[in-house]
């Protein structure tokens, strides 16, 4: 016999007030509705009614990674430093790795991913491509040391997340798994009840070549993404950005060197020579390490997307006040024309055809006119440099994209030979040779998808929870003192959902109605009960599906079997 939860007896201490740093809905309503407190920036308590959420989420994950043969063991989330500077992630991680020293000197951090001790754990014990493909997972706390920790859930320093690694003998495995992996994270994201799309992203500090990330909609989200009917999706940082520019001329012309005092900005260059500012050229500077200057040029209307810049030429610096006067370039008046030898100079693809480019002319207050390549400068490379937006073409089927904010819930990487190459992590072929492993890596957010769905299912009285994740299933709600009949007859109500299998909870306090309605709606109970001294008297009850405005009026005989029936209908929308 399953018991039903009271009220009295739950630790869920409810606010009417909003904290102060709360910017969005889902951190508001978790601190409010008595889920979640801070401890400090970025790191949080989950409290039981929280607690519960994220065990359904992880309760998901676990069935979808059991449909393809991913098995779950669990890692340390302290790391040894002697593994990232095998990988060679140590120093180039950045401050986002909390490193420290234990008593003997020893270096360790704390793990926002995992991929170096996973390597270090398989390399030691698999030797033989018969124990290939092999996929584990694990769900842990990571730490990343944000340095503007925000957002609640969504920008942690501390999170929960769930990551898989497999390991394979070749490219063609290592496709097959990833696809598996992607198809069971849509099936997450649909369970979790998530409105979703799969983008193409950026690996950034993971590595690998090719990645997916699963976007849920939402205006809150930080990252922008671009998309079509057709299916074609992308993360601004990497989409494809399909454009039309006219050229200037297509065939050389005189080159003019032209006064513009003032005209360090290209609004201000395109409002004094009367054009477009697409007819410009925008020219954004930098440094290798190596110190050599890189110039970047992209149309005057256009922003140069520094994530693809980096994927091209590798890491580069902008310049400082001081390398400008080094180089002999002019802030606000950069051109290609005249540059020091060595310079690198990389141009969008859409400037490719225009031989006559107005420009900077490196020297304050003036710009080229009619600047040629090949005549007036060399272009080492064209390349796709701006940020795709609405109204660019699809790179798949040519439609015009548009453009939503999304939350990033779960990532799918393939690593390649990245981390086994530099870790040296091997095993024996058929013919008994020593090879790298093929690897991927799959990441979702658990803390941060518990915030997703918040985002996505609220509204002015607060959550409103798919039945797959809710903290509990239905509230009972007696607007009667204890031991008056209609209080007894709404516990037994409570009690026997509880018997049925339905998870429930009995609003015993001695509150007045209307707190336990606000508390009811604030929380999200995805049922909710309602029995007063008029309902018993009448006979019925008052049953109400969150989110909905109808109220039913069900007989007292009937309640739990009408209530069982609705719970399970809603549970099949997300299995």
């Amino acid at each position: 016999m399953k018991s039903f939860f009271k009220m009295s007896e739950t630790y869920a201490p409810t606010l009417k007030e909003v904290p102060a740093e709360a910017e969005l809905a889902s951190h508001r309503l978790l601190y409010r509705s008595g889920m979640i407190r801070k401890s400090a920036a970025g790191i949080y308590s989950f409290l039981p009614l929280g607690f519960r959420v994220l065990s359904k989420i992880e309760d998901i994950v676990r069935e979808e990674m059991a449909e393809i043969g991913c098995q779950e063991l669990l890692l340390p989330v302290v790391q040894p430093a002697e593994l990232w500077k095998e990988s060679g992630r140590w120093d180039v991680y950045g401050p986002e790795l909390a490193r420290f020293t234990d008593r003997h000197g020893r270096g360790f951090c704390l793990g926002p991913t995992h991929e170096e001790i996973i390597t270090s754990l398989i390399r030691a014990d698999v030797r033989s491509y018969r124990e290939l493909p092999l996929s584990l997972f694990q769900i842990n706390m990571k730490f990343r040391d944000e340095i503007r920790p925000r957002f609640g859930l969504l920008r942690g320093r501390e999170f929960i997340m769930k990551d898989a690694y497999s390991f394979h003998e070749t490219q063609e495995s290592l496709q097959e798994h990833y696809d598996l992996q992607a198809m069971a994270y849509g099936r997450i994201c649909e369970r979790l009840g998530l409105v979703y799309r799969p983008v193409e992203a950026d690996s950034g500090q993971i590595g690998g070549k090719v990645t997916t990330e699963f976007m849920a909609l939402a205006d809150a989200g930080e990252a922008e993404l671009v998309y079509c009917d057709c299916g074609y999706a992308a993360n601004t940082e990497v989409g494809e950005a399909v454009f039309e520019r006219i050229p200037v001329s297509a065939k050389p012309v005189e080159i003019k060197k032209i006064s513009t005092p003032g005209t360090s900005t290209i609004s201000a260059l395109a409002k004094f020579l009367d054009v477009e500012e697409s007819q410009t050229v925008k020219a954004l500077a930098g440094k290798t390490p190596e110190g050599i200057l890189v110039l970047f040029f992209v149309p005057g209307n256009r922003d140069l997307n520094m994530i693809k810049a980096t994927n091209l030429i590798g890491d580069f610096a902008l310049l400082e006040e001081e390398d400008f006067v080094k180089f002999g370039i002019v802030k606000g008046f950069i051109g290609p024309v005249g540059v020091p030898a060595k310079t690198r100079i990389i141009a969008d693809g859409s400037l490719e055809n225009d031989r006559a480019w107005i420009v900077g002319a490196n020297e304050k207050d003036f710009h080229f006119a009619g600047a040629s390549i090949g005549r007036d400068f060399n272009v080492e490379m064209f390349a796709d440099l701006t940020t795709a937006r609405a109204g660019d073409s699809c790179p798949q089927c040519g439609a015009v994209l548009d453009t939503a904010r999304g939350i990033e819930v779960s990532q799918v990487f393939q690593l390649g030979k990245r981390y086994s190459e530099s870790m040296n992590a091997t095993y024996l072929d058929a013919n008994g040779k020593e090879q790298n492993f093929f690897m991927g890596c799959y990441g979702v957010g658990i803390s941060r998808s518990l915030a997703a769905v918040i985002e996505q299912n609220n509204d002015e009285h607060g959550i409103i929870w798919p039945m797959s994740i809710a903290p509990m299933e239905v509230v009972v709600v007696p607007l009667a003192k204890e031991g008056d009949d209609a209080f007894r007859v709404a516990e037994d109500i409570a009690r026997e959902l509880a018997d049925s299998g339905i998870e429930t909870v009995f609003d015993d306090r001695s509150e007045r109605a209307g707190v336990k309605f606000a508390d009811a709606d604030l929380i999200g109970w995805p049922v909710q009960v309602v029995l007063g001294k008029k309902g018993y008297e009448n006979g019925t009850a008052e049953v109400k599906l969150r989110g909905t405005e109808g109220k039913v009026e069900v007989p007292l005989n009937d309640v739990a079997s009408h209530v069982a029936n609705l719970v399970n209908t809603e549970k099949l929308r997300f299995n």
